[in-house]
């Protein structure tokens, strides 16, 4: 990374946006200042968009209605593009076709309980909305998601200097203008599996912390309450089962720790706590395919091809069947360019993992040690996306995971003098993520790709 020297103080206006002495507040306005803007940009778009698929969702649910005019009812059913239709539709009659099932039953579910209560209450349960219960639950939870990281960046780096509040509050502040940009406004579950995911970070190193102070019954708690979170945001977005690694990396640890000087009872209840919350995570990705099966394959008439398999899975038989979804599938020319708008955020995932494991190394009970735990959920995660997935989902998939934040951050804040550096890497990742989420705005309102 090439660095200027660092200057004296920030701008003036940078000045009064970094208000460390009430982070809270500071980042509460830019979080709300920021998602007015991007919704501004997203209901301006003006007609139904390139694609007219909104307007069957509300036609479908009042026929004598005409399209356009339901549309402009609700500056919400503007964010009712591309897989927000499905998802919508799905809370609204249930899964009624088997290639729906490549759509989180985790965020289906908790949008169709909203949706019944809306019912019960004598309200309007249209497309509308349940377009507006979608996006108050997507701002929500990245609101929540925010605050978070700022939570989960003190327990890394510590909150008792300038600099160290200064990683924490531009960390998070980064995570406000996330390149997921209208992804994380709209009827989407990457908002609600960024909130699951880093609440679920910071509540394992909080575990770390308890486990150094001896708070045992502490930190099994906050093991398991986060084992709970992550298989619920494997329910919402199935990539949130790598956070798992957590437990496979602590077990294996643990496994080698009794192998090798015999079995305690402290390392023999950790070890059984660290297994069992494994298993639950793994649930987040079982429990939707037992309910598939249960309709598919247990019922009368011919079974369906994926019942046969020796491990059963609609999610992986619709991903591929429906969606065209496997191993270099999406490697051909007409997708060059989609490959190209991923390419910067795979670049940072990818280094940012590799700054992480390269870190210097600290006790396995520290919350720094965090770091390379967090390192291999991020960097299968750009593999995964490079060979298997619609590469370009990486630019709103990303922003669960806080390691690439946190790179980009410490690679500009001076630890000698607790200010910002001139950093070109900062400034250039800023200024994309800025420009690249109003473009997108603007796109995603007119219904047109990249999706």
């Amino acid at each position: 990374m090439t660095s200027i020297q660092p200057t004296s103080r920030p701008p003036p206006l940078f000045a009064k946006l970094l208000r460390l002495d009430n982070p809270i507040r500071s980042l509460t306005l830019a979080f709300w200042t920021w998602k007015i803007l991007l919704y501004i940009v997203v209901t301006a778009c003006p007609g139904l968009g390139y694609d007219t698929s909104t307007s069957l969702i509300s036609y479908a649910a009042n026929p004598t209605t005409v399209a356009s005019e339901s549309e402009s009812l609700s500056g919400s059913l503007k964010f009712a593009r591309w897989d927000s239709i499905y998802f919508l539709n799905i809370a609204q009659k249930g899964y009624l076709f088997e290639q729906e099932w490549a759509f989180g039953w985790g965020y289906t579910k908790l949008l169709s309980l909203f949706v019944s209560g809306i019912r019960l209450s004598g309200g309007n349960d249209g497309p509308a909305s349940t377009a507006m219960v979608g996006v108050v639950l997507s701002h929500v939870a990245h609101y929540l998601s925010v605050l978070a990281l700022y939570r989960l960046s003190s327990n890394i780096f510590g909150h008792a200097t300038a600099h160290q509040h200064l990683i924490c509050f531009l960390s998070a502040a980064l995570h406000i203008i996330s390149p997921a940009g209208a992804f994380l406004s709209a009827p989407y579950g990457e908002s609600i599996v960024s909130f699951l995911n880093i609440t679920g970070f910071y509540l394992y190193s909080s575990s770390l912390i308890a486990e150094r102070n001896g708070a045992t019954r502490l930190r099994d708690v906050r093991v398991l309450t986060s084992a709970v979170l992550f298989a619920v945001a494997t329910m919402v977005r199935s990539n949130g089962v790598l956070s798992g690694f957590l437990f496979a990396y602590d077990a294996t640890v643990l496994g080698w720790k009794t192998l090798t000087r015999g079995p305690t009872l402290h390392t023999s209840v950790r070890l059984a706590v660290i297994v069992f919350g494994g298993c639950i995570v793994g649930s987040g990705m079982v429990i939707p395919q037992i309910l598939a099966y249960r309709m598919y394959c247990m019922s009368e008439g011919d079974a369906r091809p994926w019942c046969k398999w020796a491990l059963p899975s609609i999610y992986g038989w619709v991903q591929e069947h429906y969606w065209n979804v496997g191993f270099l599938r999406y490697w051909t020319v007409s997708n060059i360019p989609l490959f190209l708008l991923a390419a910067p955020m795979l670049a940072i995932i990818c280094r940012s993992s590799l700054w992480a494991l390269q870190s210097p190394s600290s006790s396995s009970t520290s919350p720094g040690s965090m770091l390379t735990r967090l390192a291999v959920p991020q960097g299968l995660l750009a593999v995964m996306a490079f060979v298997g997935y619609h590469v370009q989902i990486i630019n709103r998939i990303s922003s669960g995971y806080p390691l690439w934040y946190w790179y980009l951050v410490t690679s500009a804040v001076d630890l000698s003098s607790s200010s910002l550096k001139q950093s070109r890497t900062l400034a250039v990742a800023v200024y994309s993520m800025v420009g690249y989420a109003l473009i997108q705005g603007v796109l995603f309102g007119s219904f047109l790709p990249p999706a």
